[in-house]
């Protein structure tokens, strides 16, 4: 049984997900070892918690930089043996010695059909844009900002009248069906990140990703 790791800033909704996945079988070929989070009143924390599954908090504001932070983080991620760590809503920017660290084994999911709109508010900025659909990203993680190679995107659509809490539904509802379905390819080793680009069962997938219509 292989290790996940979950990173964690907030209520943890995918963290959920995919407890919620190790618990039915969906993810058959990992347990999550540890949720670690960058705040101490992180919900997802709780959930862990009620899932018998180990935590712990570490504060930026403990360290003097992003760098000595990072150095701390990978320390206690590492005395999990981690085979995969998971970005579940982690709110911080990973330094690049971090990223490289675990590159290859780290997971992030983006609330939007990537590369349109990295960074944050994706939501209200696809429904300023006219956009006629919208979506998530499960990538791989590394030095650019939600840049790492694409594995799997859900898309939504977006309907007239549509506010940016009714968009955010409406993606996270996919982002709980996909995340979890990746982190079982990346265990299983169908899916490897290879020469900066996604391959999947042998294949190297293109920008997108292996983007899923249902």
């Amino acid at each position: 049984m292989k290790n996940i790791v979950v990173l964690i800033s907030g209520s943890g909704s995918n963290l959920q997900a995919i407890i919620d996945a190790c618990e039915s079988g969906t993810i058959s070929h990992g347990r999550i070892a540890a949720v670690i989070s960058n705040k101490a009143d992180a919900y997802g924390l709780e959930r862990a918690r009620n899932a018998g599954i180990p935590t712990s908090h570490l504060a930026a504001a403990d360290f003097a930089d992003r760098d000595s932070f990072d150095r701390a983080l990978a320390d206690l991620i590492d005395g999990y043996q981690p085979d995969l760590v998971v970005l579940a809503g982690y709110m911080r920017i990973l330094s690049g010695d971090f990223v490289r660290h675990y590159e290859g084994r780290m997971l992030n999911i983006h609330p939007s059909l990537l590369p349109k709109y990295t960074g944050l508010h994706t939501h209200q900025r696809a429904l300023d844009a006219g956009d006629s659909e919208h979506g998530t990203s499960v990538h791989f993680v590394t030095e650019e900002l939600d840049g790492g190679p694409v594995i799997l995107q859900a898309k939504v659509p977006i309907f007239d009248g549509d506010s940016a809490e009714a968009v955010m539904a409406r993606v996270q509802q996919q982002e709980h069906r996909i995340y979890p379905l990746v982190c079982q390819w990346f265990l299983e080793g169908r899916v490897v990140m290879q020469s900066d680009a996604a391959v999947l069962d042998g294949e190297r997938l293109p920008q997108h990703g292996y983007a899923s219509e249902e």
